[in-house]
């Protein structure tokens, strides 16, 4: 499959693992939310990203009054393209020495690519008039407008690499998500392996549960916060990974002995005894 529309009522949650394929995918209505590896990145209505392969999590949600989250995307096979390309690739999609790891390009409003998605949406609504060779131009077209959009330069970074997977140690990999929103499953997929597997290596390593290590990094954070910032309690469970306001505040008291607000009432009081 080369070109897809998804039209999906949301929330809804996936593992994308993409070994052997990248894919550009653009949002047509709703909000998307992709993670890779290290990098994190929102796509809302009318703006799309090019992933490279590696292994990802999706989510979906509405936006508005819409009740539905839909995206077209495109999807780049290396045997496709060396069919495609039957004299010679094209530079810019030639594997290429480069010092940045990006796995994700995002790509804000550009009128050529809004042109397009609306040429591709015209052969959904008539797919009698598909043939071998629209697809393949419609193929190249789209590649050849990547490389020259608003901020080429990312995008020609995933180009070039589209089928050469950055290699992250397990450490990287989760120190960059300590802080996300996401279960310990879904970690495990991100670093390419089953969850048993994933639980033994990373006790191995940090000598804990993947579940108490996260939490207590989550935590130190949050205090870090409440010491140095005035942002609402609420606001900086939500920015250390926490998804309940009042799970955050149970978790935080059982491990500093004092509410949140307490703490940071603490903290004011011991500095002004320190001038």
């Amino acid at each position: 499959m080369l070109f897809e529309k998804a039209v999906i009522v949301p929330p809804f949650k996936k593992a994308n693992p993409m070994p052997n394929e990248a894919c550009f995918l653009y949002v047509l209505d709703g909000k998307y939310d992709s993670i890779s590896e290290k990098e994190q990145l929102k796509l809302h209505t009318h703006e799309s990203v090019l992933m490279k392969c590696g292994s990802y999590l999706s989510e979906m949600y509405t936006t508005g009054d819409s009740q539905k989250y839909e995206a077209i995307a495109v999807h780049f096979y290396p045997d496709i393209l060396q069919k495609v390309y039957d004299h010679e690739i094209p530079a810019f999609l030639k594997p290429q020495n480069s010092a940045s790891n990006m796995s994700m390009g995002k790509i804000n409003s550009d009128i050529l690519i809004h042109k397009y998605i609306e040429s591709i949406l015209f052969y959904f609504d008539n797919q009698q008039l598909v043939n071998e060779e629209i697809l393949i131009l419609k193929l190249k077209e789209i590649i050849l407008l990547l490389n020259q959009t608003k901020n080429a330069p990312n995008i020609r970074n995933v180009l070039s690499n589209l089928f050469n997977p950055t290699t992250y140690t397990f450490r990287e990999i989760v120190e960059a998500h300590v802080y996300s929103n996401i279960s310990t499953s879904e970690l495990a997929h991100l670093t390419n392996r089953s969850l048993s597997s994933f639980k033994r290596e990373f006790e191995k390593i940090y000598n804990s549960s993947p579940a108490a290590y996260i939490k207590d990094k989550k935590l130190e954070r949050a205090a870090r916060y409440l010491k140095s910032s005035e942002l609402r309690t609420s606001n900086i469970a939500y920015d250390c990974g926490f998804s309940d306001a009042a799970h955050f505040s149970k978790s935080f008291k059982k491990k500093y002995g004092v509410s949140p607000s307490i703490y940071r009432v603490n903290q004011i009081d011991k500095s002004m005894g320190q001038l």
